[in-house]
């Protein structure tokens, strides 16, 4: 069966962000996950985990300028340092929530930048979180982006991500492999899952077009979540969609694959 984990970004914002926690756990939720955990001390978020029996399965490392429209600076140039100060960040924060996951965004290359270049400045930082990660017992992920949702993104497709990883090392370094962008993206969700599956450190779902929860559109779930359990997928699926009304009214779509 499926193991999902709520997405506390997108999920129950009925309420601040600190009282989310209980608000999954009594929705049936045993693991969470977020984007940015920086506005709060990770001491926290460590007792409202704790406080409600839940895991924290995955957040990102921080991304730059975000309310400026970055979405992670490992791919821009002369920003090497504050990647490297970011993903310190993120491992202390990683640390004090037992995290043993953080997806590091690539960013968007300026109108101007060679993408070849950022490219490779994305490769060589990746390698170097990597490494330094993995010092710590965290597993990097790396996650294709549709570029209707983010235009000039520096990951596009599962087989770009595939390359990087390859090259890096699989140890190291996984994809994390969502249903909505790759939908959007690629298409094919099942047996593009099958073959990636040896890389593949975490999944996230939502429905497409409008990134809503699972039955408000095109995405046949019950065959496609049917698939990945059965191909043997054990990792933590997050929902990582916007709730088309309230949170726990629209949560009828998992009791179903929940029994």
């Amino acid at each position: 069966m499926p193991r999902f984990a709520a997405n506390l970004s997108m999920m129950f914002n009925e309420v601040p962000f600190l009282d989310r926690f209980a608000l999954a756990r009594q929705a049936g939720f045993e693991a969470v996950e977020f984007l940015f955990p920086y506005e709060h001390p990770p001491e926290s978020i460590r007792e409202r985990l704790d406080g409600c029996g839940l895991r924290q399965v995955l957040f990102n490392a921080p991304p730059g300028d975000w309310a400026g429209g970055e979405r992670g600076t490992a791919s821009l140039p002369d920003r090497q340092a504050e990647f490297r100060a970011g993903i310190e960040t993120a491992l202390r924060y990683a640390a004090a929530l037992g995290c043993p996951r953080l997806h590091v965004m690539g960013g968007i290359p300026g109108p101007g930048q060679s993408r070849e270049a950022a490219r490779a400045r994305y490769v060589a930082n990746l390698a170097w979180a990597a490494e330094r990660c993995q010092q710590e017992g965290v597993l990097v992920l790396i996650e294709p982006i549709n570029r209707h949702d983010m235009p000039g993104y520096i990951l596009g497709s599962s087989d770009e991500a595939a390359a990087i990883v390859e090259a890096i090392g699989p140890e190291r370094i996984a994809l994390q492999y969502d249903l909505y962008h790759t939908q959007i993206t690629e298409g094919d969700l099942t047996r593009r899952a099958e073959r990636l599956l040896p890389i593949i450190g975490h999944m996230q779902l939502a429905d497409v077009p409008h990134r809503h929860e699972p039955g408000t559109g095109e995405i046949a779930w019950d065959y496609v979540l049917g698939r990945i359990d059965a191909m043997g997928y054990r990792g933590w699926i997050g929902c990582e969609y916007r709730p088309a009304g309230e949170t726990v009214a629209g949560l009828g779509w998992i009791e179903r694959f929940r029994a």
